[in-house]
């Protein structure tokens, strides 16, 4: 029982009052619930808005999440935002009893805000030339190897660097796309962003995914990643006892990587790409009931088909039918699924991560900053090496408090965002290298799967 129900909603309907006001000046804005939000319409602070022909600067994208309450995704990506921006988009009602368990513009975010865009000025923090030769010369590894897959005899040499090319376009070159940050043009993000598409994924589905996972970061209900690997892989620590706890967890730590070389598989095989409904995102209470989504799907298909062709059966096409064959394809997807996975499994599974942000908000505690929370549950390792081949991803606390810069600026915000962190209290987690964060995350896997942490009450109360 979630007994702070009633005051949450009242410490966060402010804003939402003030949309009410606006309301009774306008005969044709509705009062509503949030479960009758239309398709093209979503909510932010508990003001409706009609997005149907809304001319959004950063293209249509802003559509994916037609339905819904978006105020943690519109604060995430617009680090300026002002009234003056909501004012662009069509008002047409309220959400009387609008909540939040996060809060925005407490001292901590506007100290990091106002000294991060001291180094990043605003309009620079797409990718830089330097973020564009890094993604020409992967594009281009990627595209040759490609056309030496379809074109000779594979290999197993050929098959892994294959493989990791293919997520090196993963890391490097559709994540900063799909997230707006390569570039200020709509449509030079969503070409690049197509490269989801290029190496066995979707950039629908990952945007679905991941824009929801960057909103609710190791929520405890809310973050699709904490369940993606469910029942074989328990991310989330749960209690002892609870009904997702088997006794194979207990070894988790031992067979995660086996796990883990199965995604590309359970990515070019998925048959959400047919409905593009991602069900990680749908389980957590998203609605992708919209047109952008319906007039979407021919295209992820189509391009599904290509990746199938090109990658399976062009080889098998090219050189006749042999285990030797599939073993080949069966490498390449391996060698590209481990590359990716691993580095995803890192950044928010490690000793000590904070599991539960919000659980003092849902036992009658003030709502948690959002700033807060991200660098609480996320990880950096490295540096500007790292960052390169990672695609900046080992940069994930400057990364989920910046989902919008590009990568090329992580290196050198860090640094500022270590110290104002340290300034405030906050715990930034930290490894100077790979492998270190790695170890990490195996011992915490092991922690999860024991319930080692509960040994002494819940380690996620704040109270231990």
């Amino acid at each position: 029982m979630a007994p702070d129900a009633d005051k949450l909603r009242q410490r966060n309907s402010t804003k939402a009052v003030d949309a009410a006001t606006q309301a009774t000046n306008n005969e044709s804005v509705r009062i509503a619930t949030l479960k009758s939000i239309k398709p093209t319409e979503v909510v932010i602070d508990g003001a409706i808005y009609d997005i149907s022909d809304f001319d959004h600067p950063g293209g249509e994208s802003i559509q994916l999440f037609g339905g819904n309450d978006v105020t943690v995704q519109y604060k995430m990506i617009h680090p300026y935002h002002t009234a003056k921006h909501l004012e662009k988009m069509k008002f047409v009602g309220t959400v009387p009893d609008y909540s939040s368990e996060y809060k925005f513009d407490t001292p901590f975010e506007q100290e990091i805000k106002r000294e991060v865009f001291k180094i990043v000025r605003r309009g620079r923090e797409f990718g830089t030339l330097g973020w564009y030769s890094r993604a020409i010369f992967y594009i281009g590894l990627f595209f040759t190897l490609q056309y030496f897959w379809v074109t000779r005899p594979t290999t197993y040499l050929m098959a892994a660097i294959y493989g990791v090319s293919q997520a090196f376009i993963g890391l490097n070159v559709q994540h900063d796309a799909n997230h707006g940050a390569a570039s200020r043009k709509a449509w030079v993000n969503n070409l690049l962003g197509l490269g989801a598409d290029f190496i066995g994924g979707s950039k629908w589905l990952w945007m679905e995914q991941h824009w929801t996972h960057h909103t609710y970061t190791n929520h405890h209900v809310k973050d699709p990643d904490s369940y993606g690997a469910e029942p074989m892989i328990l991310f989330n620590d749960y209690p002892p006892g609870h009904p997702k706890r088997t006794f194979i967890h207990s070894f988790q730590a031992f067979y995660y990587m086996i796990v883990l070389a199965g995604y590309w598989l359970s990515s070019v095989f998925n048959p959400q790409v047919l409905d593009l409904q991602q069900r990680g995102a749908l389980e957590v209470g998203i609605n992708m009931d919209n047109p952008y989504i319906y007039k979407s799907r021919k295209y992820a298909i189509a391009l599904r088909l290509l990746y199938i062709y090109t990658n399976i059966v062009a080889p098998i096409q090219n050189q006749g039918f042999s285990w030797n064959v599939v073993g080949h394809i069966l490498v390449m997807g391996v060698c590209s699924s481990l590359t990716l996975a691993i580095l995803f499994a890192l950044s928010h599974n490690f000793e000590h991560v904070d599991r539960d942000p919000t659980y003092q908000v849902r036992h009658g505690g003030e709502p948690v900053c959002w700033f807060k929370a991200q660098v609480e549950t996320s990880s950096t390792y490295g540096g500007f090496i790292s960052g390169c081949l990672t695609g900046g991803l080992n940069f994930q606390v400057e990364h989920h408090l910046f989902p919008r810069m590009s990568s090329a600026w992580y290196p050198y915000i860090a640094p500022t965002v270590r110290e104002i962190c340290k300034k405030h209290g906050v715990k930034y987690a930290y490894y100077p290298y790979v492998y270190q964060n790695l170890i990490s995350t195996i011992k915490y896997l092991h922690q999860a799967g024991t319930a080692s942490n509960w040994k002494d009450g819940n380690p996620y109360s704040g109270k231990l």
